[in-house]
């Protein structure tokens, strides 16, 4: 990947003006205008297949679309259907991104998303099942980022959410050893069996962790001294828990303005 740097006069602005401590709403901390702990507008729209969904957070945009086909089960799971994630990282989204390359930040994006959907157990796996030890579906989730401006991975965890509880599967049939699937003429489809809803909602640290900004966008992560993705997850009855208890205080904050863009 080739980074275009940053200007040292750019870099010393940013950073100015994050360490610059006024607490008056009407000076911006951040280049875009926001305090410390704003997110930018969050936009969800959805395509025409079931289990499509864009997601413009800020400038930045992410697409998921959900697919799914019958395969053999896992042998150490054989009740249990199977997910999977790809993140695509297209050179229409950002320069630095090339074409047909595995990057180090492609793959630490697909660990923290499969992190954040695949091990939270959000989806009902064993409802996947449709003959045990034979057939489970296989849920596969792709992600493409469309433009960087910043804090993809919570771009990529929302879009994705979205797009499974958007997703429908066909519905089947079994009679015998034969296992039919319906189109949707024949049989209304099937939306998964989704528990919780995690988000990753991300934090910048600055000055060894000084100073934190939640969903920092392109240039504030140039010039950070590192990430932190705690996750939240919502139930059905609306209520939120917190996977890491570090930041507590500015975690409160992140869920109330999460709460407001649902």
């Amino acid at each position: 990947m080739k980074d275009t740097p940053l200007s040292n006069c750019e870099r010393d602005f940013i950073l100015k003006a994050i360490y610059l401590k006024v607490p008056c709403p009407s000076f911006p901390q951040r280049l875009d205008g926001r305090q410390t702990y704003d997110f930018r507008r969050i936009k969800i729209t959805f395509g025409t297949d079931y289990g499509c969904c864009f997601v413009d957070l800020g400038k930045t945009r992410v697409m998921a679309q959900v697919s799914c086909e019958l395969v053999a089960p896992k042998e150490s799971r054989p009740n249990e259907g199977i997910m999977f994630f790809n993140i695509e990282l297209s050179p229409m989204a950002s320069p630095a991104f090339e074409q047909g390359r595995q990057s180090e930040l492609s793959v630490k994006l697909n660990r923290q998303l499969e992190r954040c959907l695949r091990n939270s157990k959000c989806i009902d796996t064993e409802s996947l099942c449709v003959v045990a030890g034979e057939k489970v579906w296989q849920i596969r989730v792709d992600v493409s980022m469309l433009n960087n401006d910043g804090n993809l991975m919570d771009a990529a965890s929302v879009a994705a959410i979205t797009a499974l509880c958007h997703f429908r599967r066909p519905d089947v049939g079994i009679q015998g050893d034969e296992v039919t699937v319906y189109s949707p003429e024949e049989r209304d489809p099937i939306p998964l069996s989704i528990y919780h809803m995690p988000i990753s909602i991300s934090f910048s640290f600055f000055q060894q962790g000084t100073f934190l900004l939640v969903d920092p966008c392109e240039r504030e992560e140039r010039v950070m001294d590192g990430f932190n993705h705690p996750l939240f997850y919502w139930t059905n009855n609306s209520d939120y828990f917190i996977e890491s208890k570090l930041f507590h205080q500015t975690h409160q904050s992140a869920a109330s303005s999460w709460r407001e863009a649902e």
